[in-house]
This record gives C-alpha cells, structure tokens and sequence, in this order.
C-alpha cells in the first residue's frame, strides 16, 4: 500500500465517520478525500510542497 491510497482510506474514514453525524455529507467525503490523497502524494514524495506555493503565488506556471 502505498501513502495516496492510505492517506485517501483515511480520509475516507473520517468522512463516514462525520456523516454518521449528517453534516454536508458528499462535500466533505470529496474534500476529506482530497486532502488525505494531496498529503499521500507529498509524503510519497510526488507533491512539493514549495512548488505548489509558488505556483499559486503566479511564480510558476507549471
């Protein structure tokens, strides 16, 4: 198994476990989702974390 996919499991997880309680359950499932798979990817090594910055400040393009 590799980081993305237990970062998405446990993000999977804790998105079941917040809609047991019933609060926007499909918008939290994709954004718990997402993050847990976007932190996979930088502790694989697959995402930096520097690069993403500057590409949101507009220094890179890609």
């Amino acid at each position: 198994m590799n980081h993305t996919l237990i970062g998405m499991a446990v993000g999977a997880v804790l998105a079941l476990t917040w809609i047991a309680f019933g609060f926007w359950a499909f918008l939290f499932v994709a954004v718990a989702i997402t993050l847990g798979a976007g932190v996979g990817r930088v502790l694989e090594g697959k995402l930096s974390l520097a690069g993403l910055a500057d590409v949101l400040r507009g220094r890179k393009s890609s």
